[in-house]
């Protein structure tokens, strides 16, 4: 008899997830309050970022945190009022982020962004969505020799350990790949082995759409009304097309995870990194040929298809409150010197959130005091670069095959009190 799934989020995660257990003869259903791939899935900087194999970490410096203190930064800024309630995770984030456990951290987590493009690429192949992704790489560019000279070391040192590809610019040869980029820059280090999306939402998009090709179902519905089924055990969500039952489920639910793994007993010092983003159009014939980064100001530019796409880094605040784009209008001010940005596209900026734990590693796995509960959620600023990953590994696990990815470094239990 076929067994049921029901996979709650359809982000990038939710249907990677359910992708591998359909394609692995489940019956899976995947619910959604809203559509694929609309919420974090939507607002990234559009990278698989194979080069990421050292997960951003809680700055120790005295002089950097002293200037994060002044709020007044693009690549990070804090609310006040969330300050008391985020405090023990960003207590234990900044812990987790002493070298030796930064380390050995990023030593356990590189296995996931080592398979990250082999697995998007299985998916892409297999969606059709070739013409929304390219092995276009992205580049850190540099207004001063310090921080050039720092990533330039630290990039070798990933080269050697991690396999990671890079080439690096002299001002005369950023100007050359970006003539459209003022001369603020003294220099640019490529990144050469990350892949780019020109519509992080189609891109989900299309792998929903390969999901039903399989036999999968997309339905409307809250994760919150998931209860446990009497009798011979299961559950149950509210759908808009009705009830549906399942054997065992999967939450995938991103920044909204919190609620539901609360209400089945389980306490995870899950926090919030909350991010803005603003579509441009560009004056007269300029161009931008790479997806770009501004180093030492802290924001991003892409051009997708919506636009040139500028990201912010990240602000600390309540999931829920109203937006605070203050970032945004900073990071706008500082574009618009290096690159010739014209009109907004957006009626108003996108803010997402990002779900994330301390030590800065998904939880994938079998929840400890539930056996027909998986959990695949906490992505950080990796949830598109990995989703896919997430999903055969998890997949691997519920139908008892052996997992490519050693799961244990991610598994739930580590959080236990």
């Amino acid at each position: 008899m076929t067994k049921t799934t029901l996979v709650l989020g359809a982000g990038i995660v939710g249907v990677s997830v359910a992708i591998h257990l359909q394609k692995r003869g489940r019956e899976v259903i995947l619910v959604d309050r809203r559509g694929a791939g609309e919420e974090t899935s939507y607002g990234n900087a559009g990278l698989i970022q194979r080069e990421g194999v050292v997960p951003y970490g809680f700055p120790r410096e005295i002089t950097m945190l002293a200037r994060y203190m002044m709020n007044n930064r693009i690549d990070a800024h804090y609310h006040m009022a969330a300050l008391p309630a985020a405090a023990p995770f960003l207590l234990r984030y900044w812990w987790h982020s002493a070298p030796a456990r930064h380390r050995r951290i990023a030593l356990a987590y590189a296995p996931l962004i080592e398979n990250s493009i082999s697995e998007h690429e299985a998916l892409i192949k297999a969606s059709g969505a070739e013409a929304l992704i390219g092995p276009r790489g992205w580049q850190k560019a540099y207004r001063t020799e310090a921080a050039r000279d720092k990533d330039f070391a630290e990039a070798e040192s990933w080269k050697r350990e991690f396999g990671v590809g890079y080439e690096t610019f002299d001002a005369a040869g950023l100007a050359a790949e970006e003539p459209h980029l003022k001369p603020a820059f003294i220099g640019a280090l490529r990144w050469t082995d990350p892949w780019t999306v020109l519509d992080p939402h189609g891109l989900t998009q299309a792998y929903l759409s390969h999901f039903q090709s399989l036999g999968g179902r997309f339905v409307r519905g809250d994760a919150m009304t998931l209860k446990r089924l009497s009798g011979n055990g299961g559950w149950q969500v509210l759908t808009v097309e009705g009830k549906f039952e399942a054997e065992d489920v999967v939450l995938a639910l991103g920044p909204w995870a919190k609620e539901l793994i609360e209400a089945l007993g389980y306490a995870m010092p899950l926090g919030i990194k909350r991010g803005y983003h603003m579509h441009y159009a560009a004056e007269g014939n300029a161009m931008l040929n790479h997806w770009t980064m501004d180093t030492e100001r802290g924001y991003f530019l892409a051009p997708m298809r919506q636009g040139i796409r500028l990201t912010t880094g990240a602000e600390f605040a309540n999931r829920d409150a109203a937006k605070s784009p203050v970032q945004l209008q900073r990071a706008e001010a500082v574009a618009r010197t290096v690159f010739p940005l014209a009109n907004r596209l957006d009626p108003e900026p996108w803010m997402g959130a990002r779900p994330c734990t301390p030590d800065m590693m998904p939880v994938i796995g079998r929840a400890p005091r539930h056996s027909d509960v998986w959990f695949a959620f906490g992505h950080a600023h990796h949830g598109l670069t990995i989703g896919p990953v997430t999903g055969r590994l998890l997949a691997e696990m519920m139908t008892g095959e052996k997992p490519f990815v050693d799961p244990s470094p991610f598994a739930p239990e580590r959080f236990r009190p």
